[in-house]
């Protein structure tokens, strides 16, 4: 791997989201994913934060969102989400691990698990505050339960893998891609890039799941094959994009979106607010350290089924 792409890359280890730039320029940001310690689950929000949920299930109900496809109501969702503004490092703030609820800003991954979170409350046909919040903490934490640092679900592949055995997500890329052989051991390999890491605790604790993810059994779809999956892609889906980067599974995250007869990308994106982009494949090939997509399907929530 060139220095400076290996300079990038630790450079944003802080960051904790897989979050990778706009195509070229410029071509080599990008964004490792990671692994702080809880107590119990102290929920982090604001009023602001409040109104944005309330404004987003006025529209939902506006719309009759509830009855459309999931997929369809993240695509809704993520849409109302335009412009937010880009914030790294969102989940790192306090010293001990408390499920951070922002709808003000967001990094890739948070953005992925906020729309998810909220188009399965609107789906469920009553959305409350509370069930967002579940849902939330689902997606995020292993097991669906916050206990720590290391119960963050820090690598997205492992974080899709979780949310598949509970039923949170399925794995469709098995159906259409190849096996992505990979070690996965950045956060390890990487240690003073992370803080937290300096726990001796919390470094086993992240080996123990790097170790677990030795044979992930992950599916991807190379570069050059993307376009010619587009008609198994639905709106909704999410997207990760696997990379070269040693020891790093993916580098960015993001949905499907299906307009006007293409396949784009909507997307948190590291250039500065969430927004979209009209072709996907572009999107992937435009940067360099991208090598194909993950994709999974949101599924309605396991415990409303």
């Amino acid at each position: 791997m060139p220095r400076l792409l290996s300079l990038l890359a630790l450079s944003f280890a802080l960051s904790l989201a897989a979050c990778a730039s706009e195509p070229e320029p410029p071509a080599d940001e990008v964004t490792p994913v990671a692994p702080v310690e809880a107590v119990e689950a102290p929920v982090t929000a604001d009023s602001a934060t409040v109104r944005a949920f309330e404004d987003i299930v006025a529209h939902a109900r506006a719309n009759d969102l509830a009855a459309q496809p999931l997929g369809e109501i993240i695509e809704a969702v993520g849409l109302q989400l335009l412009g937010k503004p880009y914030v790294e490092g969102m989940l790192d703030q306090s010293e001990q691990e408390v499920l951070v609820v922002d709808l003000l800003g967001f990094d890739c991954v948070t953005y992925v698990e906020n729309v998810v979170a909220l188009a399965q409350a609107i789906e469920a046909g009553d959305p409350s505050y509370e069930a967002y919040i579940e849902n939330l903490e689902s997606l995020r934490y292993r097991g669906g339960a916050l206990d720590g640092y290391c119960s963050r679900l820090h690598y997205f592949t492992d974080w899709m893998l979780d949310n598949a055995r509970r039923g949170n997500v399925d794995l469709v890329s098995r159906d259409f891609g190849e096996p992505f052989d990979k070690t996965i051991d950045f956060m390890s390999e990487h240690r003073d890039a992370y803080p937290k890491l300096a726990s001796d605790s919390l470094y086993a604790c992240i080996e123990e799941v790097e170790a677990n993810l030795q044979d992930h059994g992950i599916y991807y779809v190379p570069q050059d094959g993307i376009r010619a999956i587009y008609d198994q892609l639905q709106t909704g889906d999410i997207i990760a994009t696997a990379t070269d980067i040693g020891g790093l599974d993916v580098t960015h995250t993001g949905f499907v979106y299906k307009h006007d007869g293409g396949t784009g990308f909507l997307h948190a994106s590291l250039s500065g607010e969430v927004t979209t982009n009209d072709d996907l494949a572009s999107y992937v090939q435009g940067v360099r350290a991208q090598t194909g997509i993950i994709v999974a399907r949101p599924l309605v929530n396991a415990t409303e089924r």
